[in-house]
């Protein structure tokens, strides 16, 4: 497949690190980007539970990139929180995925729009900003197995943004296992704050991808590119975060090769 010859630390943030198997497809999809750069993946395992800011910045600003894994529930949310909030503010490449994805836009609220207490309902019923919800559009949508969107759906990518470029394609198949989704209601005031909307589903009824244009590389989608990676086909966006890594690896000096070592 290739020789690696350099090292770049991603950052997994998440909160069943100590099973690490619980993010294997993750794990791998890491790997198989980095067979495409030529460069080895290092991955370390933060738990996103009792971090405080400080701490966020200490621990993550080493890294080249950061990753927030999918999930459900409540334990680690803030935690995921900050270290997406680091993400954006240091410009680290952040790559989150599904649950990370509501992080990205939980912090993007709080943060540049200003919306304090900004959440999701399943971590806040009460929340008075629910950028991410249960929505009504999901009632009309065929073949959700309930509540949930499960399986290979159809994104539609908008033309020129990162993740249309990633991609290569005006459609793209990839696969969902979740419940809650981006609030229509606020969509407006998050894209007039600079969040770009890159990827939808039916028509853009639901959001399926974001970004910052501004920020290195920023990008998180609602649904799980890791679980079509291969070790001679990476998943599009596992490789251009990688890549985006390696990148900051070696503007500063870190991208070593083992041989000099």
């Amino acid at each position: 497949i290739g020789t690696q010859e350099g090292t770049v630390r991603i950052a997994l943030v998440g909160k069943y690190v100590k099973l690490r198997d619980a993010y294997l497809s993750v794990f791998e999809a890491l790997k198989h980007a980095g067979i495409h750069h030529g460069v080895n993946v290092e991955v370390e395992w933060l738990d996103a539970e009792h971090m405080s800011y400080e701490e966020a910045v200490a621990r993550l600003e080493p890294m080249d990139g950061i990753l927030v894994p999918g999930g459900f529930g409540s334990r680690g949310w803030e935690g995921k929180i900050l270290a997406c909030r680091v993400a954006r503010e240091q410009r680290i490449p952040y790559l989150g995925i599904c649950l990370g994805m509501h992080v990205a836009v939980s912090e993007f609220a709080r943060h540049v729009c200003a919306l304090e207490g900004a959440n999701s309902t399943e971590m806040d019923p009460e929340t008075p900003f629910p950028v991410i919800d249960l929505l009504p559009e999901q009632k009309g949508v065929e073949d959700l197995g309930g509540t949930m969107r499960l399986g290979a759906e159809a994104v539609e990518m908008v033309e020129g943004t990162r993740a249309r470029e990633t991609y290569g394609a005006a459609v793209i198949h990839e696969r969902h296992r979740h419940r809650y989704e981006v609030n229509n209601q606020f969509r407006g005031q998050l894209e007039e704050a600079g969040l770009v909307v890159s990827g939808t589903f039916q028509q853009g009824r639901l959001v399926e991808i974001v970004e910052l244009p501004d920020h290195p590389w920023f990008v998180a989608s609602q649904f799980h590119p890791e679980f079509k990676s291969r070790p001679t086909r990476p998943a599009p966006l596992f490789r251009d975060f990688v890549g985006a890594a390696y990148a900051r690896a070696r503007s500063r000096g870190l991208a070593f090769s083992p041989a000099t070592v």
